[in-house]
């Protein structure tokens, strides 16, 4: 059954900040691992649907990537145990300090190079969406970095070892 929830509630959710998954989550009292299953459910959503934007609309290509990393890292927060899953899910939403501070410790785990990927999708949400100032051609270059933290989330949440490492 798909019962949609009501625009405004949704609308003022998104405004406050509210993460929906978290909330849920919660409320169910559902387990790290589909916790971290679901955001990742979203991660990949986002990542499909900024792909199909690129060409399109860049400034909501630009979103939907910065989404698809969002919520990646959300899964790995949660599937690593960090704190910061832990704080959000008290706080029913992920501030930007949250994020991170999680992208942190997720660097420390799984490579310095992570926080470059992050870099450059915070850089698709701020100069891509907010800002607009982005091109066509300049959200396409990020759009590899924005799938390596979402291959770093699969790996996570499907209990891989990260690509390099053996079990």
């Amino acid at each position: 059954m798909n019962v949609g929830a009501p625009v405004d509630l949704l609308k003022e959710a998104e405004r406050r900040g509210v993460d929906l998954v978290d909330l849920l989550s919660r409320a169910l009292e559902l387990d790290p691992p589909r916790r971290a299953s679901a955001h990742f459910e979203l991660a990949v959503k986002y990542l499909e649907e900024g792909r199909g934007l690129v060409d399109k609309d860049p400034v909501q290509a630009s979103e939907k990537l910065y989404k698809a990393a969002e919520e990646a890292v959300k899964a790995l927060a949660v599937a690593l145990g960090l704190d910061e899953a832990e704080k959000a899910g008290e706080m029913g939403r992920w501030t930007a300090t949250l994020l991170f501070s999680a992208v942190d410790k997720i660097a420390e785990k799984r490579g310095r190079e992570f926080k470059l990927w992050w870099k450059s999708a915070w850089f698709l949400h701020v100069e891509g969406f907010h800002e607009a100032r982005l091109t066509v051609a300049q959200v396409r270059d990020e759009v590899e970095y924005v799938e390596k933290i979402v291959e770093a989330a699969a790996e996570a949440v499907e209990g891989k070892p990260p690509r390099g490492q053996s079990a």
